[in-house]
């Protein structure tokens, strides 16, 4: 996955609070990358009303 990549939120991976369980379903733009816990690295998404999270990338999946 790239920056400035449309994506999908397809499932969450852990407990989240309501504001991030509301994406899901929805399309972002990949905006940067995250370090996570030393196992992998996560994607920042833009959401089309400024809200913006970060995501593991088995949480996305590319917007068609």
């Amino acid at each position: 996955m790239e920056i400035g990549q449309k994506v999908k939120v397809c499932r969450l991976r852990d407990k989240v609070s309501s504001g991030i369980a509301n994406k899901l379903g929805q399309v972002g733009t990949i905006k940067d990358y995250k370090m996570t816990d030393g196992s992998g690295v996560g994607v920042v998404v833009k959401f089309e009303d400024n809200s913006s999270s970060w995501f593991f990338e088995d949480e996305l999946k590319l917007a068609e």
